[in-house]
């Protein structure tokens, strides 16, 4: 097989397919040849890969109709998603940028956790722009667009999320690495995968639940909930590459967001 730009496992969905592996490293060059600060570059997105797109909206719907938040709601008709093709991250990050200042800027594959996170100081979220194998529609063994956008754009329509983004960007900043380290904690269990009770439902705060329908769908039954303190989270590993055993339940989105912002203010410089 070539030698590519962008590694996948041996078990990834891809992996044994040429054409997906050669159109990861074509997204990818785009990422590798951006300039910072610009808008992110233009993707033509093929007719599957809209396909993909559609099918993962579709399924995700009854699921936040369930289990979305009450800002991801609120931010979610503010920036408008389409559910029939891949919207650019320059275009939801237009969107983004009016509301509260936020945009996307790409990048060619996983990132450091440090920064991926300092940037958020910046008001900059560091995004990929490739989808996931059309094989499984529903399932991505790393972050790929629609969890980038349909996960974390609509938190960022609020401003309540933009601020804690920005908190743990400056905590980040400011940190050495073990702080960062019970950081990206906080930030997996809180803004990835936190969970609330609104109006005594469950709620789904977190853009890593909000955008995978494995996860969604089966948490309730399958993890361990237990009350978020950050204490504990913060002593509290994780995979990113399976499902969360364990996630962390606040009392509401609100009490979530002014949990993280007393932790993280301190540090915050």
């Amino acid at each position: 097989m070539d030698a590519h730009v962008v590694q996948l496992d041996r078990d990834h969905p891809g992996f044994r397919d040429l054409d997906y592996r050669r159109r990861r490293d074509a997204i990818a060059h785009l990422a590798q040849v951006h300039r910072a600060g610009e808008p992110p570059p233009l993707v033509d997105y093929t007719e599957g890969e809209h396909g993909v797109w559609r099918t993962a909206l579709k399924a995700l719907a009854p699921l936040h109709e369930r289990y979305a938040s009450p800002l991801y709601r609120e931010g979610w008709q503010a920036v408008r998603l389409p559910d029939d093709r891949v919207p650019q991250l320059r275009e939801i990050g237009a969107r983004l940028g009016a509301l509260h200042g936020f945009g996307y800027q790409p990048a060619a594959g996983l990132v450091t956790p440090r920064f991926f996170m300092e940037n958020l100081a910046e008001r900059w979220f560091i995004s990929t722009q490739y989808m996931r194998h059309e094989s499984m529609p529903l399932y991505t063994p790393e972050p790929d667009v629609i969890h980038e956008l349909v996960g974390h754009a609509p938190l960022l329509a609020t401003a309540q999320h933009v601020e804690v983004n920005m908190l743990f960007g400056r905590a980040t900043k400011a940190s050495d690495d073990a702080v960062v380290e019970g950081l990206i904690r906080l930030y997996w269990y809180g803004l990835e995968f936190g969970l609330s009770r609104d109006g005594g439902q469950l709620r789904a705060v977190g853009a890593g639940l909000l955008s995978s329908f494995g996860e969604l769908g089966r948490f309730e039954r399958e993890s361990k909930l237990v009350p978020f303190d950050v204490e504990t989270v913060k002593r509290t590993a994780f995979d990113p590459t399976q499902y969360q055993s364990t996630l962390f339940v606040a009392e509401s989105e609100q009490a979530l967001l002014e949990t993280l912002r007393r932790a993280l203010e301190p540090l915050a410089r």
